[in-house]
């Protein structure tokens, strides 16, 4: 139990280093909170900060899903990978030092699923970037993207990965529901199609 905590807390608070904020906040001394959709993640960064910033914040959020799960992975081996997959996505959706207003979970989920199973995560990328490049909607090519991981790793993995399933819907959960504002947007036309700048 004593290493189950320890992989908790330490990917939780990975989870917490949150990019679009810090970059923000140094680079603009802006608090991205405060603008667009006021969500601290990569893709309100792009929209508020441009396609640098914007970037280099998706980048550092995929970084720190691969690091935390490598971690779960040295301290307690597959099982700990799956237990740190949860709780950083979870620290970057609601991290204890943004008073619990994080970001959407994408970029750091896609960094948990290249370390787990790598081939998963490139299908469902291409597939989430081509729905992108198709709709210009961001948010409908993520939920699309990680909707289809537990889909995908299910048919791939053999054999078959029941811990890697329940992981990645758990996943795909939290990220459904961290959308619920997009969702609705995009249901009434609302929603801010790629290479919108906002203020």
């Amino acid at each position: 139990m004593g290493k189950v905590f320890l992989i908790i807390l330490i990917s939780y608070f990975i989870g917490n280093f949150s990019s679009a904020y810090i970059l923000g906040t140094v680079i603009k001394d802006k608090d991205i909170r405060k603008y667009g959709s006021g969500n601290a993640g990569a893709t309100n960064a792009l929209r508020v900060f441009g396609p640098k910033i914007g970037l280099t914040a998706f980048g550092l959020d995929i970084l720190k899903g691969i690091i935390a799960v490598s971690i779960g992975n040295h301290f307690l081996g597959y099982n700990g990978a799956l237990i740190a997959a949860i709780f950083v996505v979870i620290g970057h959706d609601w991290p204890v030092f943004l008073k619990f207003k994080g970001g959407k979970g994408i970029a750091t989920s896609l960094g948990v699923i290249l370390y787990l199973h790598l081939p998963t995560a490139l299908i469902c990328m291409a597939i989430g970037f081509f729905v992108i490049y198709k709709t210009k909607y961001v948010s409908l090519g993520s939920m699309i993207a990680t909707i289809l991981v537990p889909i995908v790793g299910s048919i791939l993995n053999r054999p078959f990965n029941s811990r890697f399933l329940i992981c990645t819907l758990i996943l795909a959960g939290m990220a459904i529901f961290r959308h619920r504002s997009n969702i609705k947007r995009l249901k009434n036309g609302e929603e801010s199609k790629f290479g919108q700048r906002v203020n």
